[in-house]
């Protein structure tokens, strides 16, 4: 540091939460002291920290900085708020109490910014202080600051990845090792990497918040997540996996998020996540095991890809103490982060219209002419066919059939149709294919 800057007073911080992400930023604050000192201009100060059991032992946490008093942490008037609690009562109340007192805060809190990210904005602009949340999307990977400040100046189309590393570890042992549903669940939870809640993960709602707050930021459109399409893994088997193996694909959970601009009806934006197939050549079918990846696509930068760790103490640490340098930073040297930007107010809209592919399992009667039948009714619907194979799967006639792009609305009604006819014994499986231009 200068002379100038050892004379700065040391930039004070407390934490709600010392779970292992609390932990790991703890541990990271004292090991990287120095250097942390040189990066703000200031040396950071843990003063306290919030915990519900004080007498739980906390790894390079000093006793005496705890307290179950969260309130008086909230309260405290430190420079910096760490919020590693989630969930979001109580700590919406103590994030909105600490931006009151007049601390910048950074959270993890990826439910609570995709619930009520708009309260928070509006608390910091009215306290005039920092709101920071890179380590709720992605963990370590940087995406929030790239969307918020170094795509500023460009247009983004289209935000598509895997941000759950549960469910792309529990469907890349489908794929490796030929595992049903159950198995792998069973597995993922003896692991640890299921949530409390096992349903935020497998049911895709931990994905949804995410994919809530990355179009927000890349659509400067308020999105919540009650405003997402949701599907989550649980109804993909062993046999969708083979089959998409077999075509040259490979199953994964996906976020989207994408600006939908057509001349004769409203533009707007989708935001989905579901199971897709994606080609085996593309980017994402190599993201393995609990790795996140996330493509944006923007007019003059054109794709990019974001890909890391996407939970776990040490790389979720890594995100939070980014913010809180650049939080510490304007400590030191004035200035402000970015606030909400919701300027296009663009409409949310169903997942009728966006555009995409199907892959439609069929057990079907057979007897001449069901081919036929079949391709009338993806025709009745505006629906181009591009590949059908027979694949019998112990039925007693099998198609599958992939389609080209159109609308999510007429593919639904395609599906709804095939399921009336009586030369369709049962829809097997139907599921979205994604990547393929």
């Amino acid at each position: 540091m200068s002379e100038r800057d050892k004379s700065a007073p040391p930039i004070r911080i407390a934490m709600l939460g010392a779970g292992t992400v609390g932990s790991s930023i703890a541990r990271l604050l004292t090991r990287h002291q120095h250097d942390l000192a040189h990066r703000v201009g200031a040396n950071l100060e843990l003063i306290s920290v919030g915990v519900k059991d004080i007498n739980k032992p906390r790894e390079g946490i000093p006793q005496s900085l705890l307290t179950q008093d969260l309130e008086s942490v909230a309260l405290s008037r430190a420079d910096i708020v760490i919020e590693v609690m989630g969930g979001i009562e109580p700590a919406r109340t103590l994030i909105l109490a600490a931006m009151n007192a007049g601390s910048s805060v950074i959270t993890a809190n990826k439910a609570l910014m995709a619930e009520d990210g708009a309260a928070l904005y509006s608390a910091a602009e009215e306290s005039g202080v920092d709101l920071y949340f890179e380590a709720a999307v992605a963990g370590a990977i940087p995406l929030i600051r790239p969307l918020r400040e170094s795509l500023a100046g460009d247009r983004v189309t289209k935000v598509m990845g895997i941000v759950n590393g549960t469910t792309n570890f529990m469907l890349t042992k489908m794929d490796e090792e030929g595992a049903e549903y159950d198995e792998v669940f069973a597995e993922a939870d003896s692991l640890g990497y299921l949530e409390a809640d096992p349903s935020l993960d497998v049911d895709g709602i931990d994905a949804a918040a995410k994919a809530a707050i990355l179009a927000e930021l890349a659509f400067h459109t308020r999105v919540t997540l009650a405003d997402v399409y949701c599907e989550g893994i649980g109804s993909v088997t062993k046999a969708d996996i083979t089959a998409a193996r077999d075509m040259g694909f490979v199953i994964k959970l996906l976020a989207i998020a994408e600006l939908i601009s057509t001349d004769d009806l409203e533009d707007g934006i989708v935001v989905r996540v579901h199971p897709a197939m994606i080609p085996l050549n593309h980017p994402l079918a190599n993201v393995r095991g609990s790795f996140n990846a996330v493509f944006v696509h923007a007019e003059a930068a054109g794709e990019m890809m974001f890909y890391g760790r996407g939970a776990g103490g040490d790389p979720t640490a890594s995100a939070v103490l980014g913010d809180v340098v650049a939080a510490a930073r304007h400590r030191v040297l004035g200035g402000r982060g970015p606030g909400e930007s919701t300027y296009s107010g663009l409409k949310v809209l169903d997942i009728g219209r966006a555009e995409t592919r199907y892959y439609v399992n069929l057990d079907v009667r057979d007897r001449p002419g069901v081919l036929a039948q079949i391709a009338n009714a993806f025709a009745a619907n505006g629906v181009s066919i591009q590949v059908v194979r027979q694949d019998g799967h112990g039925y007693e006639a099998g198609l599958i059939v992939r389609t080209h792009r159109g609308s999510e609305a007429a593919l639904r009604a395609t599906v709804v149709q095939l399921e009336s006819m009586d030369e369709v014994r049962k829809v097997v499986g139907v599921m979205r294919v994604e990547g393929e231009e």
